[in-house]
């Protein structure tokens, strides 16, 4: 983390900290939540669950992994043009989500510390995770000549409120789909090494092991409270947050296609096989998931992509206010009716299969 701030824009651009990218519903998001709600949290009902998770935790088998061998160590203008640019938009969003995550864990581990001892831990263990995370994005956007002040984002970035039950769920799918996606790469650059442009992704096999064992913590916790999972409330919230959080996936994704292009993965298939792959795996933990599996569902969601490459083309466009919002107003729509269609759809009982879930 950085140890002090520039005062002035021109005091950061000279020592090459990058302004934060502009905050939109596709940025990266800091949150903060109700604490003494956590605190109250019973996991008796998963206690040895728990306790096998912790262990898991504790282990740290990552400790010696994120180090930097000589492969870094050279010269890196060979990547430029549009692939330069996409490749530190990558960069840049991931750190950004890493070091949000690490913050928002190390605050609930501060703040439970006295009150609930084993999700302090928990989430101590979490923000040791993120923060290497997110130190090692950072180098890594250093050997392009720029980083991202992280104490700066940290004292001027929007945080949005999520109560606990918010969190978790959505905390769940961001674990699980962060090792779908790591994974993912890391296997289509085994079979394809010459796309292999920058060492960053040999690390992801291991890095996303991290990330699937966060998920294992926040499906423990999760299935610790049957208020999230036993009653219609909880279906209609599952299928709601699986929605919200493909609907970003597949905006996020074809907006980057150029970075996947340049790793010679198409940007369609892989976003469709990240959310299949990370709806099969909520319903382990959820009490419906999504049917992605019909015909309409994909082509839904690219709707939204396409309708949301219209909202940034008016928002660069540097229109008057009024009229840019109300050419955004039949886009914005767009995307809502395609949302509200994904949503009705008849979904997937969890708790009738799950004694059959592998």
């Amino acid at each position: 983390m950085v140890s002090s701030i520039p005062t002035s824009k021109t005091d950061r651009f000279r020592l090459g900290i990058k302004t934060p990218v502009q905050e939109t519903l596709l940025t990266p998001r800091f949150y903060t939540t109700d604490f003494e709600a956590m605190a109250q949290m019973d996991l008796s009902g998963q206690a040895d669950e728990m306790a096998a998770v912790l262990a898991e935790l504790r282990a740290d088998y990552n400790r010696y992994h994120f180090v930097r061998d000589q492969e870094f160590e050279q010269c890196w203008d060979q990547i430029d043009g549009e692939t330069r640019r996409a490749f530190i938009d990558f960069l840049e969003r991931s750190c950004t989500s890493e070091f949000s995550g690490f913050l928002l864990f190390k605050e609930l581990s501060r703040k439970l510390k006295d009150r609930n001892p084993t999700l302090a831990e928990a989430f101590g263990l979490l923000a040791r995770d993120e923060a290497r995370h997110a130190g090692f994005l950072n180098k890594a956007m250093a050997d392009f000549g720029l980083s991202l002040d992280l104490g700066y984002l940290t004292k001027h970035r929007t945080y949005t409120f999520f109560p606990p039950e918010w969190i978790i769920y959505t905390v769940y799918l961001s674990e699980k789909i962060g090792y779908w996606r790591y994974i993912l790469v890391y296997r289509h650059l085994e079979q394809h090494p010459e796309n292999r442009f920058y060492p960053l992704f040999r690390y992801f096999e291991n890095w996303c092991q991290d990330e699937n064992r966060h998920g294992d913590f926040f499906k423990v916790l999760l299935r610790s409270q049957p208020k999230l999972w036993n009653n219609w409330k909880a279906r209609l919230w599952a299928r709601f947050f699986l929605l919200t959080v493909f609907v970003t996936h597949t905006l996020t994704v074809l907006e980057r296609a150029t970075f996947y292009e340049s790793i010679g993965i198409n940007p369609y298939e892989y976003n469709q096989q990240v959310i299949q792959r990370t709806n099969t795996t909520a319903e382990r933990a959820f009490p419906s998931i999504l049917d992605t599996n019909r015909p309409e569902f994909f082509r839904r969601l690219e709707r939204c992509a396409t309708a949301n490459q219209k909202l940034v083309e008016i928002a660069n466009s540097q229109r008057p206010k009024v009229i840019g919002f109300l050419q955004k107003l039949p886009w914005i729509v767009v995307i809502l009716w395609q949302m509200l269609r994904l949503y009705l759809l008849p979904p997937i009982d969890a708790e009738a299969t799950r004694a059959t879930v592998r």
